[in-house]
């Protein structure tokens, strides 16, 4: 029971990362058109984030994001465990 749950939530996880990768496309796509564009990524490598951008304001985003991703798998590794 417990393996089909977490392979739900992974399937789940995975297909929101495609829903957002879609809509940071539209919206880079919309930016261009008024050509106000802004750019930046996360590399996790463990926990370690390796955050860059075009803007102050872009790695700071991607620094929360970059932390928010590491404090939700943290949660679901200690879920698993336990």
């Amino acid at each position: 029971m417990l393996d089909a749950n977490l392979f739900s939530i992974g399937w789940l996880m995975v297909m929101i990362g495609f829903i957002i990768i879609f809509v940071a496309v539209v919206l880079m796509a919309v930016g261009s058109i008024r050509g106000r564009i802004q750019g930046g990524g996360a590399v996790l490598i463990g926990p370690i984030p390796i955050v860059f951008g075009t803007s102050r304001e872009i790695v700071k985003v991607m620094l929360i994001v970059a932390i928010a991703i590491i404090i939700v798998t943290l949660i679901f590794t200690l879920l698993t465990v336990w």
